[in-house]
């Protein structure tokens, strides 16, 4: 399924390379060694969570659905509006954002306020809705830098047991 949910993306106008540049960003302060490819290949193992991908969909569909007028009102208004009291974008985004705990979290809110590269661009697309899209990307940037980090080998570990990433 990790091949449809890229497709669906790519066609939404997001590539998966435009994420990880996002998470090189936020993680190459931390780790010099850190590498596009090590992004790129974080943000495939969180694609490839199912709870991730249903996250996505669900998110991708009220957007397309969004634009083919196909919403009750006032939830149609609402999404052509992009009204800023919704949240629930946001809430969805959180979906993904906290498979990879409380880092992710900052660095969502992190993303959400300064909209670096791809979410600004979705952001400000005015032929499209991207309601969702825009903070589903930041969840996605988000929960890959988590992950990164929490494997980073040079992290202090204060002995504590190191978990082994199921991925």
């Amino acid at each position: 399924m990790t091949g449809a949910i890229e497709d669906w993306l790519e066609r939404r106008g997001v590539c998966i390379e435009e994420v990880a540049e996002i998470v090189h960003t936020l993680q190459r302060p931390y780790n010099d060694k850190l590498t596009m490819e090590d992004c790129l290949e974080s943000v495939r193992a969180v694609l490839g969570k199912r709870e991730v991908q249903y996250v996505l969909f669900t998110g991708m569909a009220l957007d397309e659905l969004a634009e083919r007028k196909l919403l009750p009102e006032p939830l149609q208004a609402i999404m052509e509006s992009d009204e800023s009291l919704y949240g629930v974008d946001e809430t969805v985004a959180l979906g993904i954002v906290h498979v990879y705990g409380m880092i992710g979290l900052t660095s969502f809110g992190y993303l959400d306020k300064v909209k670096p590269g791809v979410i600004d661009r979705l952001n400000r697309d005015t032929e499209h809705i991207h309601v969702f899209l825009d903070d589903l990307v930041a969840g996605l940037a988000a929960a890959a830098s988590a992950r990164i980090a929490h494997q980073d080998p040079a992290a202090k570990d204060y002995g504590l047991p190191r978990w082994a990433d199921p991925e």
